[in-house]
């Protein structure tokens, strides 16, 4: 029998009025516990709110843009009863059955039969995609095994990107991997076929579990001690969107999984208060407050805020909600300023004859479907100059006592769309040529425009460029992109007349301004990293020295 509960705003911590800013879920669907409902968005993070229960959406009492705090009602949900049955092998002869034991970890009461000296075996199942209304045409972004992977039951296999969120499908047996069916890019539907694996169908000990009903066959029934009741607790079976493996042991459910990823929090230091193990949203929550508990007040709290004024006594006014992107970019940059001494340098790049160069190869690259743009050069350039003054390609430790250098060079591009401003991460950027370097920078540019950037894609930069040529300008102050410890700006072309060889010659001048992190950087070694920018590009030829 089923009936409507109340779904409320779970503990979020020491939060009030918090905006809903996405509907995860719609009337008459059916979920999972840990299915995210909503997502909620505080001063700190964007977090999901999870589904305590399985069940099916009745009515929903909020919408985009409301404000809700601990103990709302977010939804009505018609919950279900939860059956899980597993068929003991034929082979078993003697059943012994426990009605109704109670369980300390749950409210509810199971009946639990247990098949002693049943065999090992092992089957071919083939797993594929659930079925849900949120799995249509989703993107194979990722496998994470192979054949002849030997995997546990609810480990992850594939990820999958939807329209709402990225997601990992877990196994539902233990096994052997024997085939892949799907590739990276393929698009997979309710139904699809993922993998075959060789999996293990029996152990020694089996279990069926009924809610309050009795076996369906006949069994010899003895007592059996308490050590040897397995206990299950009431609950639906895992699903794509419940369940997935941490590398732990212990497990994480997609919400909990991204409010983890917002908070900078490493899930394998956090122990699970849930079954099994698994780990919840509270845990994170716990695990931060604890966290922050420890650490002094951050850099910039006295700072007093700005007067709150009433504009419209002046006359008419529009109030417009600021995109996702365009706040959490806000937030970034003011966190950057307050923390990081930034000094900029400026200098101007002759690069007259790079535009010979390069013009004179536009029609090649176009040919490619390329666009070659001065950024190509630039980023050659660049990665020239972190490559001699590698404390430009370095992070600084969080106690400010070490110095991280990279041996790696991924560039970020920043790059303005409709939503804010994105910066998309051209990796391993000194092992390709102006070709490949054009062509991936248009990609990736492409992708951000079209809100089609995936989280990898904008990770991992040990340097940023930003470029406001094509818009104008002579001179800007870029702010550092942390952890990053400097930015170059570049602005617009102009021809200028320029003293050379005793007379004024029309020449083709970059600006281009450095902006660096003064704890890591003097302004000796910014000049001298500016000046080698300026003679790669003023000489092209020299970068293949």
């Amino acid at each position: 029998m089923s009936a409507l509960e109340d779904i409320k705003v779970p503990n979020i911590g020491d939060f009030h009025g918090v905006e809903v800013i996405e509907l995860l879920v719609k009337v008459g669907d059916v979920l999972a516990a840990e299915d995210p409902l909503l997502t909620l968005e505080t001063e700190k993070a964007t977090m999901d709110i999870p589904c305590p229960m399985a069940g099916v959406v009745d009515a929903i009492l909020v919408k985009a843009g409301d404000k809700v705090s601990q103990g709302d009602v977010i939804l009505k949900l018609k919950a279900t009863a939860n059956e899980t049955k597993i068929e003991p092998p034929a082979s078993v002869s003697t059943t012994t059955a426990v009605e109704q034991q109670s369980l300390e970890s749950t409210t509810t009461q199971a009946e639990v039969s247990v098949s002693v000296n049943a065999p090992v075996s092992s089957s071919s199942v083939t797993i594929s995609l659930p079925q849900a209304d949120d799995f249509k045409d989703v993107t194979v972004i990722e496998i994470l095994v192979k054949p002849g992977d030997k995997i546990v039951k609810d480990q992850s296999i594939i990820a999958l990107e939807s329209e709402k969120a990225s997601l990992e499908l877990p196994s539902e047996e233990a096994g052997v991997i024997e085939e892949i069916f799907v590739k990276v890019g393929d698009k997979a539907n309710p139904g699809t076929k993922i993998l075959k694996m060789l999996a293990e169908v029996s152990g020694p000990v089996a279990t069926e579990v009924a809610q309050k009903t009795a076996l369906a066959a006949p069994a010899e029934k003895t007592s059996v001690p308490a050590t040897q009741i397995i206990p299950v607790i009431n609950q639906a079976s895992p699903s794509i969107a419940s369940v997935a493996y941490n590398g732990t042991g212990g497990h994480a459910g997609p919400a909990t999984r991204k409010l983890a990823r917002v908070l900078g929090v490493d899930l394998s230091k956090v122990s699970g208060s849930g079954h099994k193990g698994r780990i919840t949203t509270q845990d994170v929550e716990q695990y931060v407050k604890a966290y922050l508990q420890k650490q002094p007040e951050s850099t910039g709290t006295g700072i007093p805020p700005i007067p709150a004024q009433d504009f419209s006594q002046f006359g008419e006014i529009e109030v417009k909600s600021l995109s996702r992107i365009k706040k959490l970019t806000a937030r970034n940059m003011s966190r950057n300023w307050l923390n990081i001494p930034h000094v900029t340098q400026f200098d101007e790049a002759d690069i007259t004859e790079l535009e010979k160069f390069r013009k004179g190869n536009k029609q090649a690259a176009q040919d490619k479907g390329i666009n070659l743009t001065p950024v190509s050069f630039i980023i050659k350039a660049v990665v020239s100059a972190l490559k001699t003054f590698p404390q430009f390609n370095a992070s600084l430790s969080t106690d400010s006592e070490e110095l991280i250098y990279k041996k790696y060079f991924n560039i970020g591009v920043a790059v303005d769309t409709p939503n804010g401003l994105l910066v998309p991460v051209l990796k391993d950027a000194d092992a390709k040529g102006l070709f490949e370097i054009a062509k991936e920078i248009g990609e990736l540019s492409e992708k951000a425009r079209k809100g089609e950037l995936k989280a990898a894609e904008m990770q991992g930069n040990t340097f940023t460029i930003t470029s406001l040529g094509n818009l104008g300008g002579t001179q800007f102050t870029p702010i550092i992109n942390a952890p990053d410890v400097a930015i170059l700006g570049v602005s617009r072309l102009s021809t200028k007349a320029v003293w050379l060889n005793e007379q004024f010659v029309p020449r083709q001048m970059l600006p281009l301004a450095l902006s660096y992190d003064h704890r890591v950087i003097d302004g000796v070694e910014g000049a001298k990293f500016m000046t080698h920018i300026c003679t790669k590009l003023q000489d092209i030829r020299k970068l293949l020295l």
